[in-house]
């Protein structure tokens, strides 16, 4: 696989962390959640290298993944991919994910305040 492009997109405005995406020459992309840390040092510059640390960790695990064996997936998942929360039908997960989402837009979210000034006129003439 060919890399033609990496992005990095904050969690939460980068505080709880970025996901990189690895894409690919035929479409195809990568996504890696890097948490921010405890020292809260995680940043749009460093969240690559980071990100890479984490797929060699996951490349070095020979495949074996912790917890998937035995569980169901849609014929559409392909192998060893694990079911978003729409896919999974996980309304608790998609409803924090809203939230997160609604918190992340914060002063966009909010409704439009529309409030009327009287200017006062001037005396009728006579």
């Amino acid at each position: 696989m060919q890399f033609v492009g990496i992005q990095v997109f904050p969690e939460r405005g980068g505080k709880a962390g970025f996901t990189v995406e690895f894409v690919g020459a035929t479409g195809e992309v990568v996504s890696v959640l890097c948490p921010q840390n405890a020292a809260g040092t995680l940043n749009r510059l460093n969240a690559v290298a980071r990100a890479k640390e984490i797929l060699a960790a996951a490349m070095e695990a020979n495949g074996e993944l912790l917890g998937i064996t035995g569980t169901r997936r849609s014929p559409s998942i392909p192998e060893g991919a694990l079911p978003n929360a729409r896919q999974a039908h996980d309304e608790d997960a998609m409803e924090e994910q809203l939230e997160e989402g609604l918190e992340d837009t914060f002063p966009a979210s909010d409704p439009v305040s529309i409030t009327g000034s009287t200017i006062p006129r001037a005396t009728p003439r006579r």
